[in-house]
């Protein structure tokens, strides 16, 4: 059966990413690679998992995870071969790219110094993973898409967070256990990332709540990652329910629905809290006050079925929550705690590859580590943390003015999607190294990308129009 899997997953991917290059070299569609990125990275570690289960091979393995780099890097390549006058290319930078290139200008600067105990090469491994979603919003930022092709990504959103619901169900009710359980997780965490078994279920303590019961993850890396990318889902499945037609809403009202039973099915508080603070947000920002509503009517669901539906597990789960009275939840603190001790004693930064759940971070060197906001702020001082967030907030402002200003409707759609799953994104940031979560992170950056391209040409056009009257 693994054999099986393993071929699927290795003839589907092969297939993807030749086929990306073919567009992407022979027709100059180097835009073409966010397609790849939105299709695979939902399974980057369930194919890993199967292909180490089969072939026992960390090179075969390592094809499968350099695969999305090349992607992204040859997408760079083309869009800086197929200038025909690179050199006066029209640079009209806006607020957003101004912080990335400073946040990204003092991250190389703590890569060439000889700051922090990790060794370069944990630190250049560090640095990547800061560059690609650097790069991908850059190749956001100058992406020209036309109707048929941001409908294209929609879709591959919409069956992601459909097809992940299912497994979630297949897990549930067929299995009843994990798909991690199935296709060699805790191998692949043994022998490549040295992480050994963790829990009841012998994959991480991620999987579980802190009275055992089950948290799915369906073919994410881990449930936390399922949770924080079905916003993203559940926003675009929003966006196209708010304007399309009726006849045509019940579709993306699935979406929505499914989305919602992920969230059920991965347990992650943050995430729960993440997706009232998104409804709300649209609600206020975008004037559609029925959501708030909307939003106070599945809180009281959700508490009913607290009280009077769920199993006791989860019951008290939901109170150990709210009182603080879990080890994950100390847990959090604790991190926060020794995170903010170390910016208060270093602050200018201690060094990258020195705090946070990534691979490179050597775990006798770590500080803090569950708040992504500290964690670049241990590494990178105050100054790397206020970037960042300037960053994320400007990114935000700038998607909520292309989605009341646009006159395209899917740029519009899209810039929608941006602002939105990165403020739902707002709660698990403090709880979870949310950047590693490269499907929602490497495609919303991209979305935020393409809405402030969408924004310096609504600006242009603007200032055009002033000078003309």
């Amino acid at each position: 059966m693994g054999l099986i899997f393993f071929i699927l997953i290795a003839f589907a991917v092969a297939a993807g990413f030749l086929w990306t290059l073919q567009e992407m070299i022979f027709k100059g569609k180097w835009t073409y690679f966010i397609f790849f990125l939105a299709a695979f990275l939902p399974f980057y570690i369930t194919t890993l998992s199967v292909t180490f289960l089969v072939t026992r091979s960390p090179m075969i393995v390592s094809l499968f995870q350099v695969s999305k780099e090349i992607i992204v890097l040859t997408a760079g390549l083309i869009f800086v071969i197929y200038q025909k006058k690179i050199f006066s290319y029209p640079l009209r930078m806006q607020a957003t790219d101004w912080y990335l290139l400073a946040f990204m200008g003092l991250a190389i600067i703590f890569l060439i110094l000889p700051i922090g105990q990790s060794s370069f090469m944990n630190k250049a491994l560090y640095f990547k993973s800061m560059f690609i979603p650097s790069l991908i919003y850059l190749l956001g930022r100058n992406t020209q898409f036309g109707e048929i092709e941001l409908k294209r990504l929609f879709q591959i959103i919409f069956i992601i967070a459909i097809g992940a619901f299912l497994m979630n169900l297949v897990e549930n009710y067929l299995l009843n256990a994990h798909l991690q359980q199935f296709t060699g997780y805790a191998l692949f965490n043994a022998e490549i990332n040295n992480i050994e078994p963790q829990g009841n279920y012998n994959l991480t303590w991620t999987f579980e709540t802190t009275n055992a019961m089950k948290r799915l993850g369906s073919f994410f890396s881990d449930p936390l990652e399922l949770a924080s990318s079905v916003l993203m889902g559940f926003a675009a499945g929003l966006i196209w329910f708010l304007t399309s037609e009726r006849p045509h809403q019940w579709k993306y009202l699935v979406v929505m629905l499914c989305c919602i039973g992920s969230l059920v099915f991965a347990s992650s508080r943050a995430s729960f809290a993440a997706f009232f603070l998104m409804i709300f947000f649209v609600a206020l920002v975008f004037k559609l006050y029925k959501l708030i509503g909307l939003g106070f009517l599945t809180l009281l669901l959700f508490v009913a079925y607290v009280l009077f539906f769920a199993s006791e597990d989860f019951y008290y789960y939901v109170v150990d929550t709210l009182t603080m009275a879990d080890t994950s939840s100390i847990g959090h603190v604790v991190e926060w705690v020794m995170a903010l001790e170390s910016m208060v004693s270093n602050p200018f930064g201690i060094g990258l590859a020195m705090s946070g759940n990534f691979g490179s971070v050597n775990e006798e060197l770590r500080v803090g580590g569950e708040n992504q906001f500290l964690i670049y702020g241990v590494q990178l001082g105050w100054a790397g943390m206020l970037l960042y967030i300037a960053t994320l907030f400007s990114g935000i402002w700038t998607s909520i003015r292309v989605f009341k200003n646009s006159d395209n409707l899917n740029l519009a759609r899209m810039a929608f999607v941006a602002g939105t799953v990165k403020v739902g994104l707002l709660l698990p940031l403090f709880t979870a190294n949310v950047e590693i979560y490269t499907y929602v992170s490497w495609v919303s950056w991209w979305m935020v990308g393409l809405s402030v391209q969408e924004y310096s040409r609504i600006k242009l056009e603007t200032n055009r129009n002033e000078i003309v009257i």
